[in-house]
C-alpha cells in the first residue's frame, strides 16, 4: 500500500471518474491533500455552479479513514525553498502553489498523483502522472 498526495488536478480528475487516478487511489493505503490543495479546491468551488454539492463531496472524501490533510509549516517552507531553488537553477518554473504542493509531498515522503505534467520538473518528489484525457 502506498502513501500518496493527491494534487488539485488529480482530485478533479478523480471526481470526474478518471480511471488511472481512481485505480491509483484504490491502491493507496493513505491519501493526503495538503492545506494548499484544499484551499485551491474551495476557491474553485466558489466560482462553480454547484458550490454546496462540491463542498459536500470534498467533506465526504476527507471523512474517509484513509484521507488526511497535511498542514503547511516551517518544515514545508524549508522544502519549498529547496524545490524552488532547484526549479530556478534548471530554468523550469511551475506555478507557486504547485511548489508548495511538491514541498508537502517531499516533506512527508509521499508519491504525488497529478494530471499536471510540469511536476516532472520537480526532482525531489516521485510523481505519478496521468494524462488528463
Amino acid at each position: 500500500m502506498s502513501r500518496v498526495l493527491l494534487d488539485t488536478s488529480a482530485y478533479s480528475a478523480f471526481m470526474r471518474g478518471h480511471r488511472g487516478v481512481k485505480e491509483s487511489l484504490q491502491r493507496a493505503g493513505e491519501i493526503y491533500l495538503s492545506a494548499t490543495i484544499v484551499g485551491e479546491l474551495l476557491a474553485g468551488f466558489m466560482r462553480a455552479g454547484h458550490r454546496r454539492k462540491n463542498e459536500q463531496e470534498l467533506e465526504a472524501f476527507l471523512s474517509s479513514p484513509r484521507a488526511q490533510v497535511s498542514d503547511v509549516d516551517r518544515e514545508t517552507a524549508r522544502r519549498y525553498a529547496v524545490v524552488l531553488d532547484g526549479l530556478r537553477t534548471a530554468g523550469t518554473p511551475i506555478p507557486t502553489n504547485d511548489i508548495w504542493i511538491a514541498a508537502s509531498a517531499m516533506q512527508h515522503g509521499l508519491r504525488l498523483v497529478t494530471t499536471d505534467a510540469h511536476y516532472s520538473h520537480v526532482k525531489q518528489v516521485i510523481v505519478d502522472y496521468f494524462d488528463p484525457e
